[in-house]
């Protein structure tokens, strides 16, 4: 890491690897609030800017060592780490919402207490963990998680629209996740 992101990149590192050894008993909402608050402290970027392409999705070693990224990049972060924490990823998906205050396409990272339930929204707009429904800021349009796609007719309800193999970026940002390759920022934040 330190080869492609610099020293303060270990440094970096070391307090991820401090927030993925949380103390026994730790509640799934605690997690929440330990990873949407460590992951929110990073800097936002565009991606033109950071990376020097349109749209990238950084995995979450790149998204460490780049010391930021934009939407997509916080919300993976997060999505994995609750995973590696323990989370149920069956509990987790991310979701692709469009911002109404700033008119533009965002995503955020979901998690629903119970497979019925209103999701909880962790978001680098707003670093308050909120239920779906008390965020009409946001407007659902698609959600994913490692396997599948939904349309989504409400803040709690999709239609399974099929795999998320069928999501370039998703695969592309597994692919290098999984072999560890790590790109190098345009930029240094």
């Amino acid at each position: 890491m330190q080869a492609v992101y610099g020293a303060r990149a270990i440094q970096r590192s070391e307090a991820f690897s401090r927030l993925l050894t949380p103390r026994a008993g730790t509640t799934d909402q605690q997690k929440l609030e330990l990873v949407n608050n460590y992951f929110n402290n990073l800097t936002y970027s565009e991606d033109p800017r950071l990376w020097g392409d349109d749209d990238y999705w950084a995995n979450p070693l790149e998204f460490i060592g780049a010391r930021g990224g934009d939407c997509e990049d916080y919300s993976i972060a997060k999505y994995y780490t609750l995973m590696e924490l323990g989370v149920d990823e069956k509990k987790l998906r991310l979701a692709y919402v469009k911002a109404i205050r700033y008119n533009q396409f965002h995503m955020v990272t979901l998690y629903f207490p119970t497979i019925k339930s209103d999701p909880l929204v962790l978001d680098n707009i707003n670093g308050r963990i909120l239920p779906g429904s008390k965020r009409n800021d946001l407007q659902p349009v698609y959600s994913f998680d490692a396997k599948s796609i939904w349309i989504m007719k409400s803040r709690r309800e999709g239609t399974l629209a099929g795999s998320a193999d069928r999501l370039a970026q998703w695969t592309s940002m597994q692919s290098r996740f999984s072999s560890e390759h790590l790109r190098s920022p345009r930029r240094q934040l």
